[in-house]
């Protein structure tokens, strides 16, 4: 029987080909493999920055939106933008307080709303802060089907969406010394402010001069209704909410009204702070805020800003300001606790700006020159029209 022997010295030649080919091409594979790794890594990179540049933006950069209608007319002109994003949040509710810089904050917002291209809806309704459950589902209705993005202002206590199964919109407001904010709504009801006192009369058109002119010592002392609870308790209604308890002075409010800050309130400002506030809604909703801090401190805006300021305002004794204090009791427990949290937001961003001199009566009220204080005080409020808007 004959076997026939494989030529092994051809078939050596031939593994030793095909070996030197498979290095090659592992060789071709690897240096492929990391110049794609890189690109990949490159392209992962730029797409998380544009992300960031995005959200900030409140949509594409504008490189990016150039090179998009480039390539469109390239194409023919066949292909269209999608629609632009929108930004995070685009849903902004400000229920603001009576006589807590409200009005310095909407004139601000007008300005923005132009230049950032938001919708701003700013309610005339001043006097009907309590609403029946009905108001309130169609009120959030309203608020929801609004063009986003937007910012929804109104003085009106606080609105919980989601026990109408509505999306929750981010909640901001701002407050102040609670002293300081009732004795600028005392005056501006019964004397209006440097737009001209004209307006006082359209506020308040059945007051008659009794009460106009009566001295601010003996509604205090003499617990005239507008000095006393529960008119006197009006800041923790804005927190606490539509529940009728809520209008009620008590820990009940006054905790209910805490823990919807916390649960509900990207910002809640003070203020005697409002440089930091604004500062903080720049950073927080660039979206809406973006620059605000800049109108703010312009020349123009100063102008109309100064037309805001309660006039012929006088400041009580202190006796009368020790009893009011006392009755304020729970309206200065919040007004501490939303300070503290103001001033640990700041500490988070790392905003190290002090606080801007100003009257806080809770502050000064032990010390026995308050009254030479609070003379000298009264001539500068005139002119210092964030302490009256």
């Amino acid at each position: 029987m004959t076997f026939r022997n494989p030529p092994s010295q051809h078939l050596s030649g031939y593994m030793r080909v095909r070996s030197r080919r498979g290095n090659w091409l592992a060789v071709v594979l690897l240096r492929i493999s990391r110049r794609d790794l890189f690109f990949c890594l490159t392209a992962l990179l730029i797409f998380c920055l544009g992300s960031v540049l995005y959200q900030l933006n409140g949509g594409a950069p504008k490189i990016l939106l150039d090179v998009g209608y480039y390539l469109g007319s390239f194409a023919g002109g066949h292909g269209s933008l999608a629609p632009r994003a929108l930004p995070f949040p685009s849903q902004v509710v400000y229920n603001r307080v009576g006589k807590c810089g409200s009005r310095t904050i909407v004139l601000l917002l007008r300005m923005l709303a132009d230049r950032h291209q938001f919708t701003l809806i700013s309610s005339d309704i001043h006097n009907k802060t309590r609403l029946t459950k009905r108001e309130q589902e169609n009120l959030i209705r309203n608020i929801s089907t609004t063009p986003q993005p937007f910012l929804y202002t109104r003085h009106v206590h606080f609105l919980n969406f989601s026990r109408f199964r509505t999306d929750e919109p981010v909640h901001i407001n701002i407050i102040r010394d609670p002293i300081n904010r009732f004795l600028s709504n005392y005056f501006f009801r019964r004397f209006g402010d440097w737009r001209g006192e004209e307006n006082h009369v359209v506020r308040t058109p059945g007051m008659k001069d009794d009460e106009r002119y009566l001295d601010i010592n003996t509604c205090i002392l003499e617990s005239y209704p507008e000095c006393s609870n529960p008119r006197l308790f009006y800041i923790i209604p804005y927190f606490c909410g539509q529940h009728p308890q809520c209008r009620e002075p008590g820990l009940w409010a006054l905790e209910t009204a805490k823990q919807n800050v916390l649960d509900h309130y990207l910002l809640v400002g003070v203020l005697e702070e409002l440089e930091d506030v604004l500062l903080l809604l720049e950073r927080l909703l660039p979206h809406f805020f973006s620059d605000v801090l800049n109108i703010y401190r312009s020349p123009e805006y100063r102008k109309l800003g100064n037309m805001t300021g309660t006039v012929r305002k006088q400041t009580p004794n202190l006796e009368a300001l020790q009893v009011l204090y006392e009755r304020m009791e729970y309206e200065y427990k919040f007004y501490n606790f939303i300070k503290a949290q103001f001033h640990l937001t700041k500490r988070k961003i790392g905003l190290r700006s002090g606080p801007k001199p100003s009257r806080r009566y809770s502050s000064v009220l032990q010390r026995k020159d308050l009254q030479e204080e609070l003379e000298e005080e009264e001539t500068e409020d005139s002119l210092d029209w964030t302490e009256h808007t």
